[in-house]
């Protein structure tokens, strides 16, 4: 019975297929955030106006994030119409038929299954408008209520000896902003998820099925000091992850002051784990000038494991954009905690010394109005916490570092050519050989006549153990004026391995998907997968139902 679900919701998604063209989906790129915008760019915004929302991905399923308060040929100034968090070079999508949607109704999320336009490249946005986050005299909070629940099913089928595989999930998430138009506010996002693989597991807790990735009560006190109980990330700490407990800020502009107290999620199943306990307090500062804007974050944090230091590290990231055309961003963990193992005794000293644990940088440059770079460059290694490994602390010290280099090029000749690529390069001294990986795509929005967009790819890799290529062709079309989306792609895998025992590999990769707008909050939305070798095949079904309020 249990493959019935998705057998079902597929042949329910086929029978729609009639009705007009519409343009094809835009991907553009989260740039910068600051406490009021958002800044994304895209290869053109010929199609986008002020007002358009514009959506994020979560898992299958796209949700409201963004409303354009601004924008330039390239690039636009948004407004959060949800605690979301964003961050940098995160995807941000816009589909016209969507934009048109959410602006003769309630914006609602909308599903999609991998929408084929390609990743573009950050770019400088004009500073932001000040006057657009002015708030009128007599400005009264106003009650904002969103949400969706959303049922998936996922098939696995193969002739290899794993096995097939099934698996149901259910969504649920909610945004009461100033509810009765007060301050108060409540959020969650959470799943529960049926594996006919957990029937193995030892563990009787809930949380192997029940994943609460969000549950929080917040409320302002006016304008300067907000307090949030519950489960949250704070968007300027996001590199420290949940926090089950309290959050204070106070505002004093350009600064704010905050302090978090409360207990990590447990790392075996992200349950309540009341024995990790976690605090700490940050200064962040914000400068909004006439081309750009500069904002910087300095956060201490020290988490704990039964009442012992496990980390304890500075978090710093700086935003800047203060010169024309070009973007700065960097973020670095320094770790202030930690153990030296004695080999002689065997037994551990503990040590304060600062360390640099993660190191990010990028910087990106518009050249010309069409013409778009990025460099960045990661230093990073594997964070220790020195209570939770302790077992096998002793393998985890020896821990180098994974440096990685990364290049990207977009350029956008025409309407509705894009043209990028993207180099990286990653090394770390326990690898036999260097990571190399370079991707290569050309994307063209809408092709005269039959409306459809294309979008042809190149990836040549090479690790420590294989050399390969994949080669991509997609085809993307709206049917039925929005109501029908329709995705097509192949791709040829050819890996070759160093070791000679290991014969090469070749498969043959087909991908559909469907996406039905039934009526105006319910959609319902299919994608299948097969991958072909020479013996095996695997075969993927992925169906869902999504109800937005």
């Amino acid at each position: 019975m249990r493959y019935l679900l998705p057998l079902f919701l597929f042949l329910l998604t086929v029978v729609n297929l009639a009705g007009q063209n519409q343009a094809g989906t835009l991907e553009g790129t989260v740039t910068f955030v600051t406490s009021q915008n958002v800044y994304v760019k895209f290869s053109s915004t010929e199609k986008i106006r002020t007002g358009d929302t514009l959506f994020v991905k979560q898992g299958e399923t796209v949700v409201p994030a963004l409303i354009v308060k601004a924008l330039s040929s390239i690039s636009c100034v948004c407004a959060p119409v949800s605690d979301l968090v964003l961050k940098v070079s995160d995807k941000i999508l816009f589909r016209p038929s969507m934009a048109a949607a959410a602006a003769k109704e309630e914006t609602v999320p909308v599903p999609v299954v991998n929408p084929p336009a390609p990743a573009t490249q950050p770019a400088i946005v004009p500073g932001p408008d000040t006057t657009t986050s002015v708030k009128p005299s007599g400005y009264r909070k106003k009650q904002q209520i969103r949400g969706f629940v959303n049922l998936s099913s996922f098939s696995g089928f193969t002739n290899y000896s794993s096995g097939n595989l099934q698996s149901e999930k259910l969504t649920f998430s909610l945004s009461a902003r100033n509810i009765g138009n007060t301050n108060l506010s409540v959020e969650t996002y959470m799943s529960y998820i049926q594996n006919d693989k957990q029937v193995t597991e030892n563990s009787n807790s809930v949380f192997n099925k029940l994943k609460i990735y969000n549950l929080d009560i917040a409320y302002d006190f006016g304008k300067r000091a907000t307090l949030v109980f519950g489960r949250k990330i704070n968007p300027k700490l996001s590199n420290m992850g949940s926090n089950d407990g309290i959050q204070f800020e106070l505002k004093f502009k350009p600064l704010s002051i905050g302090i978090i107290a409360g207990f990590r999620p447990d790392y075996k199943d992200y349950g309540f784990n009341s024995s990790l306990l976690q605090y700490g307090a940050y200064l962040f500062n914000e400068y909004i000038g006439k081309k750009g804007f500069m904002q910087s974050t300095l956060a201490f944090i020290n988490q704990t494991n039964s009442g012992n230091t496990d980390r304890r590290y500075f978090y710093l990231q700086h935003v800047n954009s203060l010169v024309k055309n070009l973007t700065f961003f960097g973020s670095a963990d320094i770790d202030i905690y930690g153990k030296e193992f004695n080999s002689a005794d065997s037994t551990y000293t503990t040590t304060s010394s600062p360390k640099l644990t993660n190191l990010y940088l990028s910087l990106s440059y518009r050249i010309l109005r069409r013409l778009g770079i990025t460099l960045s460059y990661s230093d990073r290694q594997n964070v220790i916490y020195y209570e939770t490994y302790k077992t096998y602390l002793e393998t985890l010290l020896d821990n180098p570092s994974l440096h990685g280099y990364n290049l990207q090029v977009n350029y956008s000749p025409v309407n509705k050519l894009s043209i990028g690529a993207t180099g990286s390069y990653r090394t770390s001294s326990q690898d036999p050989k260097p990571t190399e990986n370079i991707y290569v795509y050309l994307t063209y929005s809408e092709i005269p006549g039959i409306k459809t967009g294309v979008t042809v790819s190149t990836i040549f890799l090479r690790t420590g153990y294989l050399n390969g290529k994949i080669y991509s062709a997609g085809l993307s079309k709206d049917i039925a004026a929005g109501k029908l989306y329709l995705g097509l792609t192949y791709r040829y895998v050819d890996y070759h391995y160093f070791n000679t025992e290991i014969i090469p590999t070749y498969q043959n990769m087909g991908e559909f998907s469907l996406t039905w707008r039934i009526i105006r909050k319910l959609s319902l939305s299919a994608y299948y997968e097969g991958t072909f070798e020479k013996i095996n095949t695997y075969q993927r079904l992925y169906a869902q139902i999504n109800w937005g309020f």
